[in-house]
């Protein structure tokens, strides 16, 4: 079964053929205005413990513009592992449903409906990675450079679940990384050993710092992300003093090449981890990245019911 948990769990192939599919339906429906509906008939159940604008509007459209069903099920009404338990949720929804989309707080949760599930579960986020999100950012960064091999992608600010995210899929894909964080907010060590694996096979070089100006030099692409993510509500004041030199602002984004693209997986909290000059500045793509993210879900949802 094809369940989609990280990015870890798919080879180069796998995510490059999803990527390119992504993009063909994106042109196919830029220039035709619908896509064909290669998951007619099939449904998927989009199960939410945290809100989300681009994760629920994104995957609802993917799935009706392939031509499947999607319905979403809010944080009240399933209470998924406190009204009822993990298991009986996954067993319960996977026997109405071809496919199941799950947004939740603890990774833990991922794992065990996938565990229980009869049907594919997709990781629509977590607390230990977001691979929907790489998979739209390189989808972008696919689309706006070409060929993604060779290529830098400076991170800078918090080491948290999109940074793992877009670490896989960058050393699956041979692009180089470079993530500068504060003291004490650095990656998980055991996720960058397992991305140097896949780096040592793919030929990605990855780089480590608290100096922002360092991992941005020769830079193609700078990402951002919030300082304080969802659930993390009681370190706002702390983050605020530490994380101000992470800022992407006109300064850093000059220190990178001539024709880099900035990113940023949104919602962005302006005047913090990103100024408005660069989010709306002739360097972002924030905004591409953010519609991305529908034809990205169509080659996510088409690998997982195994139609590519």
């Amino acid at each position: 079964m094809r369940h989609f948990i990280s990015v870890a769990d798919l080879t180069p192939e796998e995510i490059q053929n999803i990527l390119d599919r992504s993009l063909e339906w994106k042109k196919e429906f830029k220039e035709k205005g619908e896509n064909e509906p290669i998951l007619k008939g099939k449904t998927l159940g989009m199960l939410f413990q945290k809100p989300s604008l681009r994760t629920r509007v994104s995957f609802e459209l993917a799935m009706v513009q392939l031509g499947g069903y999607a319905f979403y099920l809010s944080p009240n009404e399933v209470k998924l592992g406190q009204r009822e338990s993990v298991a009986d949720v996954a067993r319960v929804l996977s026997g109405y449903v071809d496919v199941i989309m799950a947004r939740v707080f603890a990774h833990r949760h991922i794992l065990e409906l996938a565990k229980f599930s009869s049907a594919p579960v997709i990781n629509g986020l977590s607390d230990f990675n977001h691979p929907c999100q790489a998979i739209a950012d390189f989808f972008t960064i696919q689309e706006n450079k070409g060929a993604l091999k060779g290529l830098k992608l400076a991170f800078v600010g918090d080491g948290n679940n999109v940074a793992t995210s877009l670490l896989f899929t960058a050393t699956k894909l041979g692009t180089d990384f470079a993530i500068a964080t504060p003291e004490g907010y650095e990656l998980d060590p055991a996720v960058v050993r397992l991305a140097q694996e896949f780096a040592r096979e793919s030929g990605s070089k990855i780089v480590e710092t608290h100096d922002p100006y360092e991992a941005v030099d020769g830079a193609d692409v700078i990402y951002t992300d919030v300082w304080t993510s969802m659930g993390q509500e009681e370190e706002t004041e702390k983050r605020l003093r530490v994380f101000p030199p992470y800022q992407v602002n006109q300064k850093l984004v000059e220190a990178a090449k001539e024709d880099v693209i900035v990113m940023h997986c949104l919602p962005a909290h302006r005047g913090q981890e990103i100024t408005d000059e660069v989010a709306d500045g002739p360097h972002s793509v924030l905004f591409t990245q953010a519609e991305n993210r529908m034809h990205a879900q169509k080659g996510i949802l088409a690998w997982s019911l195994e139609a590519i």
